[in-house]
């Protein structure tokens, strides 16, 4: 039940987040639209948030958690505090040189830059690299925390940079006469400050927990730094693999269309939600549970806990998808369309959004399996997995372009990602076995199959209502929709499995404890 327990708060502060980010992408769309400008603006955001993922949440982090909850529990706070302060300022110097050879390179290409797109695109990569440097050293911050048990702090960071993104928005709406790039430059000055204030209470937080932040210029020679390097070194080529993955995506869907860069950004906000509530909140759990649990050598806990993990995330990723794959069109036309953002556009980013539903449960089931090989300082597995789908996201987004009509192109990019989430999540599966003896996944048939079903009886249920309330108001037709899909797959899932109710009555019982 600790598992569960920090999930829920991770996913209670996540939940928090990722509803101000429903609000701030209300904002945006109406008053940014899907057009060129906010092509350019998911194009440049796209770069701080690659480095993000990769020197923050990503290898930085995947590296050094391990390490340092080992250096913890053997040496204590004092021994494992020095080892974060001379990685932190190791990380942070190298980010600080990595932006200022970017803005030098910027300045060199900006002239050669010939469309209004590509030219506002530039500016905005001007503005937001140093963003860069702010949230990847909050984001390690976070690692520290969650490393100490200290789960809730980290998590609430996030809503710092969506409640000031809606701040700096709500502000433009009272300009309409604004031009609408001037707008995202405006946002991009906004995420900046935003940036800074997440890492200076990120920091904050370190203090508190007795870790301080300041630098430290020595023990960069000592071995586990080293080892944090090293291991960084490996799964920054693996994250660096899907970071790529994901900038082919937004080149590719830069080549597909004007706009289909930012319909597929705002569809993946929505896929985001439950992503990120469920199945981040799993993977910032696991990590340093199955950290500890290796380090203990208790490889029969590791593994209980991956299938609990994994029927749990389940069970709220695979009715998710369900729902939104029936409710795509309603959702996005609800949440987005107004004001810059037509009926063309709600029928752009519900395709894409259904075809993303469909990969939900396959982008949550990666996020338990990476951690399994990351606490046994196992980066290279990763590594060779991204590698592989790297080429075969590529190769199919590439014939997605060439064969499919423009309307129907970004569809394709989005459904070559699901394919290759399914495809890693296999091969990690099929290496975890190999490395750990069987996982026992095979327990997870029935329950799966359980929830499947349950699900199916949501959409199905949510399809016929649908039909009937074709005539109701978009929000509350929503609104009810969401209520009955909720209530029937909870009477199809308590009936199928009756040893549900007793353990979600355990678990709340834990929590008033």
């Amino acid at each position: 039940m600790g598992i569960l327990k920090n999930t829920f708060t991770v996913g209670a502060f996540t939940m928090l987040s990722r509803v101000l980010g429903l609000v701030r992408e209300m904002f945006q769309s109406r008053l940014i639209g899907a057009g060129m400008e906010q092509s350019a603006f998911a194009l440049a955001f796209a770069i701080p948030n690659m480095f993000r993922k990769l020197f923050g949440e990503g290898a930085l982090t995947a590296a050094f958690v391990p390490v340092f909850a080992g250096e913890l529990a053997q040496n204590g706070v004092e021994r494992a505090s020095r080892l974060a302060r001379a990685v932190l300022t190791m990380a942070v110097l190298m980010l600080c040189s990595i932006v200022v050879l970017s803005m030098s390179a910027l300045c060199v290409f900006s002239p050669f830059a010939g469309s209004e797109r590509s030219r506002l695109a530039v500016s905005l990569v001007g503005m937001l690299l140093p963003y860069m440097v702010f949230i990847c050293a909050a984001a390690f911050g976070m690692g520290v925390l969650n490393a100490m048990g200290r789960f809730k702090a980290s998590s609430f960071m996030p809503a710092l940079l969506n409640a000031v993104w809606i701040l700096a928005l709500a502000f433009l709406s009272f300009f309409p006469g604004f031009p609408v790039a001037l707008r995202v430059k405006l946002v991009a000055a906004a995420i900046l400050f935003a940036g800074a204030l997440q890492m200076v209470f990120m920091f904050a937080c370190m203090r508190r927990a007795g870790v301080s932040p300041k630098p430290s210029f020595s023990g960069w020679g000592d071995g586990k730094v080293k080892l944090v390097w090293r291991n960084m070194a490996i799964a920054a080529l693996g994250s660096g693999a899907i970071q790529v993955n994901y900038m082919l995506d937004a080149v590719l869907a830069q080549l597909a269309s004007d706009w289909a860069a930012g319909v597929i950004g705002y569809a993946e906000r929505l896929m985001d939600l439950p992503l990120g509530v469920v199945g981040v909140a799993f993977g910032t759990v696991l990590l340093p549970t199955f950290s500890g649990l290796f380090a203990r050598g208790d490889v029969a806990a590791a593994r209980e806990t991956l299938l609990s993990s994994v029927k749990s995330l389940l069970f709220v990723m695979i009715p998710a998808a369900a729902g939104l794959f029936v409710l795509a069109p309603a959702v996005v036309k609800v949440i987005y369309e107004g004001g810059d953002f037509d009926a063309l556009a709600t029928v752009r980013v519900a395709r894409a959004l259904g075809v993303y539903a469909v990969g939900l449960g396959f982008f949550g089931f990666q996020k338990t399996l990476v951690p399994w090989f990351q606490a046994q300082n196992d980066m290279k597995t990763p590594l060779r997995v991204s590698v592989a789908t790297v080429g075969v996201n590529a190769s199919l987004n590439i014939l997605a372009i060439w064969l499919l009509p423009v309307e129907w192109r970004h569809v394709g990019l989005a459904a070559s990602t699901v394919f290759c989430a399914a495809l890693g999540c296999t091969i990690l599966a099929v290496c975890a076995r190999r490395g750990s003896g069987s996982l026992g996944l095979r327990k997870l048939v029935v329950p799966v199959g359980k929830i499947l079903l349950a699900s199916v009886a949501m959409g199905a249920a949510l399809v016929w209502l649908s039909r009937r309330l074709s005539g109701t108001g978009a929000v509350l037709s929503l609104a009810i929709l969401v209520v009955s899909g909720v209530a029937v797959y909870g009477l199809c899932a308590l009936a199928a499995m009756p040893d549900l109710l007793a353990g979600l009555r355990n678990f709340a019982r834990r929590r008033r404890i």
